[in-house]
C-alpha cells in the first residue's frame, strides 16, 4: 500500500471518515426547522409558501426533491476499504437508513454515488475493475428494489482507461446508468490532465452527465485541519482549473460532457476573477461562460455566504439539491435552502425541477 493511498483512505469522506462524526451530522440539523403554510399548487409538492421565500422543507405531502449528491456503501466497497485501510470500511449505511433520511427531508429521489476514493486504490488491478463493478451492479439492484427512489451514478477508475471505456459501456448500455462519478483527482492528477483524455471523449460521444466529489489532495495532507473542511471545497476549484487551463483544454475539447460539481462549486464562485485574469495573461478566453454552464449542488454549500456567491455566477438553472448523506443529513442542505429565502418558483427549481430536465426518465 503506498503512502498515498494510506493518507488517502485515513482522510476520506466528507468529515474525514469518522463514523462518530457522520452519526452526529444525522441526528440534527444544523439549522432551524422553518413552518410554512400550504399555497395552492405547491403543496402537492411539499412546499408551502405564503409570499417571496416562504416555502419550508417540512416534509409534509408528497416528496419531491431530488438529491444528486447521497453516498452508499455497497458491501464490496466496505470490505474493500476495511482489507486497505485497516479496519475502516466507512459510516455506518442501509438502504433503510437512506430513505428514512430522505423521508425527513421531501426527498423523492436520490442519485446515489459510492465513497471515496471510488474503486481507486492507487493502481491498475483486477480487484480494482471488478469492485467498480460490483459497486455498479449494486446501486443497480438498489435502484431495481426501490425503482422510484434511487439511480446510478457508476462508479469508474479512469486513470485505467481501458478499465474504464468498458465499465462506461456496462453502465450506460446494461445498467442504464444516470451518470458517472469521478473524483477531483487520482494520484496527483486532476481531470485536465491528458492521461484522462481518452474516458473524456468517450463520455463527451455520450454527453455524459459526471459528477464530481473531491477528494483530499496530495499537495495538503498535513494541515491544521481534516482536509474535508477546507481542501475538499479548494479542491474541486483545482480540477475545474485543470479542465479549463491544462493542455489540451478539456473543457473546450469536451464541450457535451454536462458536468455537476459538489459543495455549491467549492471555492469557484470566489475565485473567478482570478480565473478570467490568468486567462487575460495567458491570451485566451475569459473562462467565465464556461463556469456558468457548469452545474453545482448544495450540499454542504447551503449557507447565506455560498448561495450569495454562487448566485452572482450562475443563473438558478444551473443549482440543483444535494445532501451529502450520510455524512451529512438530507435536511440540513433542505432548510439551508429554504433559510436563504428563493422565491417559491426558484427553490422549486432548485429542489426538483433542473434535475427533472437533466434526467427527463425521472418520475416523482
Amino acid at each position: 500500500m503506498t503512502e498515498t493511498f494510506k493518507r488517502r483512505r485515513l482522510m476520506c469522506g466528507c468529515l474525514g471518515c469518522d463514523p462518530a462524526a457522520g452519526f452526529a451530522a444525522n441526528g440534527v440539523s444544523r439549522r432551524s426547522f422553518l413552518a410554512g403554510s400550504a399555497a395552492a399548487g405547491l403543496g402537492a409538492a411539499g412546499l408551502a409558501a405564503t409570499g417571496f421565500g416562504a416555502a419550508t422543507a417540512q416534509p409534509s405531502g408528497k416528496p419531491h426533491r431530488i438529491d444528486v449528491h447521497h453516498h452508499i456503501v455497497p458491501p464490496a466497497q466496505r470490505k474493500m476499504n476495511i482489507e486497505r485501510n485497516g479496519g475502516k470500511g466507512g459510516p455506518a449505511w442501509s438502504p433503510q437508513m437512506s430513505l428514512d433520511d430522505m423521508d425527513k427531508a421531501s426527498v423523492a429521489y436520490s442519485l446515489t454515488s459510492i465513497l471515496n476514493p471510488g474503486p481507486w486504490y492507487g493502481k491498475i488491478e483486477e480487484s480494482s475493475r471488478r469492485l467498480a463493478r460490483e459497486c455498479n451492479d449494486y446501486a443497480a439492484k438498489l435502484r431495481s428494489d426501490h425503482p422510484n427512489r434511487f439511480g446510478i451514478f457508476a462508479a469508474i477508475a479512469p486513470v485505467d482507461v481501458e478499465g474504464s471505456l468498458k465499465e462506461i459501456e456496462y453502465a450506460y448500455d446494461s445498467l442504464k446508468a444516470e451518470g458517472i462519478a469521478l473524483w477531483t483527482s487520482y494520484d496527483g492528477k486532476y481531470l485536465g490532465n491528458e492521461i484522462f483524455v481518452p474516458v473524456l471523449e468517450e463520455l463527451n460521444r455520450r454527453k455524459a452527465v459526471v459528477y464530481v466529489h473531491p477528494t483530499p489532495p496530495e499537495c495538503c495532507a498535513n494541515v491544521v485541519v481534516p482536509p474535508s473542511s477546507i481542501e475538499y471545497a479548494t479542491d474541486t476549484t483545482r480540477t475545474v482549473a485543470s479542465l479549463i487551463f491544462e493542455k489540451p483544454s478539456s473543457a473546450t475539447k469536451f464541450p457535451d460532457i454536462r458536468w455537476i460539481w459538489s459543495h455549491s462549486g467549492g471555492t469557484i464562485p470566489f475565485l473567478t476573477s482570478r480565473f478570467t485574469r490568468l486567462a487575460w495573461e495567458r491570451k485566451m478566453q475569459d473562462p467565465t461562460p464556461t463556469l456558468q454552464k457548469y452545474y453545482y449542488e448544495i450540499a454542504q454549500g447551503n449557507t447565506p455566504g455560498q448561495f450569495a456567491a454562487l448566485m452572482k455566477l450562475v443563473s438558478i438553472s444551473q443549482v440543483m439539491f444535494g445532501s451529502d448523506y450520510p455524512y451529512r443529513d438530507a435536511k440540513e442542505a433542505a432548510d439551508g435552502l429554504v433559510d436563504y429565502k428563493f422565491s417559491a418558483a426558484d427553490q422549486l427549481a432548485i429542489d426538483n425541477g433542473n434535475a427533472l430536465k437533466m434526467f427527463p426518465n425521472i418520475k416523482i
